[in-house]
């Protein structure tokens, strides 16, 4: 069964520059990273706002070894902020789940 935490999508809207809505999920930032990533940040950002969070949790490795290279930034045909919206990510988890500021 799908949890849905309307605490995490009205968190993340707070966040200064979360920009995650704007993403039409085009495809190129999955086809661009270097890393072969298919799900970040595409499927990543709709869990977030959809308030997905146990699935949001499951991609904290991947929340964490993104490169933050820009690649898909750059290339992201809506402007979504990709590198800043990971590291928005990484803040909140880093508070949440490891009790670092």
């Amino acid at each position: 069964m799908i949890k849905v935490s309307s605490q995490l999508a009205a968190r993340m809207k707070q966040v200064e520059g979360f920009n995650a809505g704007s993403c039409f999920h085009c495809g190129t930032c999955a086809a661009l990273c270097p890393l072969g990533y298919k799900i970040v940040p595409r499927k990543l950002f709709r869990e977030v706002m959809l308030g997905l969070e146990d699935e949001v949790r499951a991609s904290i490795p991947l929340i964490f070894s993104c490169l933050l290279c820009r690649m898909c930034e750059v290339n992201c045909p809506q402007g979504v902020h990709i590198a800043d919206n990971m590291r928005s990510l990484r803040v909140l988890f880093n508070r949440q789940e490891f009790g670092l500021e």
